[in-house]
């Protein structure tokens, strides 16, 4: 007795011992008996109709309908973007100069730029400076959470909102310069 109590097999075996006696012959003969089952073969254009079909009743993932939209995932998917986004930019402004040098040196952008109207400018700075500082800064929060800090859940939202707030001021910094 000292055993099972050990194991704390008592309640199982007590249990086991006063189930009536008929609950254990239909479960027995529920794992005896075996069902027929039918099988049709089928050629492999059908079998790939019907593996399209069920690809389609699939949801996306994540699945945007069910989840909570979180900050941890919209941070990770914006830097995503704004990374791609100034990727873009960059290899496009260097096969553009690499096209036209002429068209494209930096006497001509500057004097591009100096004739554009001022909310022009401001839009166009504002449009730059808002991904590069936040790809940046989010950056700086990865190589932290490399170095194993911020991982809790606490700790990555208040790095998250950190990155969302210093984004804001150096982007009004970087369009009054």
């Amino acid at each position: 007795m000292m055993s099972t109590r050990a194991l704390g097999l008592g309640p199982a075996l007590r249990s086991a011992a006063l189930k009536p006696k008929f609950a254990q012959v239909a479960a027995v003969r529920r794992m005896v008996v075996k069902r027929g089952i039918q099988t049709n073969s089928l050629p492999p254009s059908a079998s790939q109709e019907i593996l399209n079909a069920q690809r389609l009743k699939r949801p996306s993932s994540p699945h945007f309908t069910i989840y909570q939209p979180q900050l941890t995932w919209l941070g990770s998917i914006a830097n995503r973007m704004t990374g791609a986004a100034l990727s873009v930019l960059l290899y496009g402004y260097a096969i553009a100069y690499l096209v036209a040098p002429t068209t494209f040196d930096s006497t001509h952008v500057i004097e591009l730029v100096a004739s554009l109207p001022d909310a022009v400018k401001i839009a166009g700075k504002t449009i730059l400076a808002a991904p590069f500082a936040f790809h940046s800064l989010n950056g700086l929060r990865h190589l932290s959470w490399d170095m194993g800090k911020f991982l809790s859940l606490k700790g990555a939202y208040q790095s998250g909102y950190a990155v969302l707030g210093a984004t804001a001021v150096t982007t009004v910094a970087l369009v009054l310069m």
